[in-house]
């Protein structure tokens, strides 16, 4: 799905640009400020830190050293992410070609035990399997109910919406975390950012218009599929840099997982794949883990005010994959609709925007 994304979640480091997107946005002020990436490069002199100083930073031999290293992370940093964005893309039309084959828990099943899998190796890794000490557990379950749900909603509409307008449909997320960030975060949303989610959902209105041959039941999936990944961005910025990111991972994939079982056993018999069938469910869950991983090196390299608004390449690869992979091209009307939808997003994650917003 559209990023069931986990990438709010890494808090471990105390970098601006190391940050979690979710808290990076508020403090972030770039790859490296231009002091920081000189020093760290060594190539300041006393002189030149003298200049730096007095506001001539051209005349240190070093300056040029600290801006290559600052530019070429920022680089490597969008690149990690535009292959996110690609990644995260094929694999939701690689599910909505799975849910013709296969019940949507079933892809929902294969996919989080594959992410399941990438946490324990993660835990592993930072030597901490003790699930059940982190602070927060209440939010903590809340959070990763919340993307159970997303999940769930998501991969069930996609059997019957087409994918460019299920994307957009889902892209409302961020419009409506900044409409419930006044109650739930205490943050101050001033006119014109109103303006910007009104038009927002204007847009969804034109592409779930009545009239439209959209279905009813996938589009009010897709509808709480949105509500409830923004109350998911909402917890993780709750939790960033209280609970380490890979502890907020690993609940999320576990209790997806036990979600994703539940459902399974109380819906209608499934048909179970071929042990081919699970390899290639398997392979999509794991292209779906490395996209959030890839995620997480953007942002450890880029601030998030850097990558937001960058977001919204992704429903555009929606359009054209639905466009030209499933032929289902949207209408002139939905076509405005998710115009409307990317202007607003671009608009409130662009860097000057949610400094406001904040």
């Amino acid at each position: 799905m559209p990023s069931c994304r986990d990438w709010e979640s890494d808090n471990s480091v105390s970098t601006p640009q190391q940050q979690s997107p979710a808290i990076a946005g508020k403090h972030a002020t770039g790859p490296a400020s231009a002091s920081t990436g000189k020093l760290a490069a060594g190539g300041l002199s006393p002189t030149s830190a003298v200049n730096e100083a007095a506001g001539n930073p051209g005349k240190g031999i070093g300056n040029g050293v600290g801006n290559n290293t600052a530019n070429s992370t920022t680089s490597r940093g969008i690149v990690l992410f535009m292959c996110a964005l690609v990644a995260f893309a094929c694999y939701d039309a690689f599910a909505k070609e799975m849910v013709a084959l296969y019940a949507p828990a079933m892809v929902n099943l294969a996919r989080y035990i594959a992410v399941s899998i990438i946490a324990l190796v993660w835990l592993l890794r930072v030597g901490n399997l003790r699930l059940w000490q982190p602070p927060h557990k209440s939010l903590l379950l809340l959070r990763s109910l919340s993307l159970a749900v997303v999940a769930t909603c998501f991969m069930a509409a996609l059997v019957t919406m087409p994918l460019a307008e299920a994307t957009a449909i889902y892209f409302t997320a961020p419009l409506l975390m900044v409409a419930l960030s006044p109650w739930m975060l205490g943050e101050r949303v001033g006119r014109v950012q109103w303006a910007a989610v009104i038009t927002g959902f204007a847009g969804m209105l034109l592409i779930v218009r009545p009239g439209h041959d959209l279905p009813f039941m996938g589009t009010l999936l897709m509808a709480i599929s949105a509500i409830c990944y923004a109350l998911f961005q909402m917890l993780t910025r709750r939790l960033s840099g209280v609970v380490h990111s890979s502890m907020l991972y690993a609940w999320m994939a576990l209790i997806c997982l036990i979600v994703t079982l539940v459902v399974l056993m109380v819906g209608e018999a499934p048909v179970w794949p071929t042990w081919q069938g699970w390899a290639l469910l398997l392979a999509g869950g794991f292209c779906s883990g490395a996209a959030q991983l890839l995620l997480l090196a953007a942002f450890r390299r880029v601030a998030a005010s850097t990558l937001g608004p960058l977001n919204y390449v992704q429903l555009l690869l929606a359009v054209l994959i639905s466009t030209f992979w499933f032929q289902r091209p949207p209408d002139g009307l939905a076509l405005g609709g998710i115009a409307l939808i990317t202007a607003a997003g671009i608009y409130l994650a662009w860097p000057r925007r949610a400094a406001q917003v904040r």
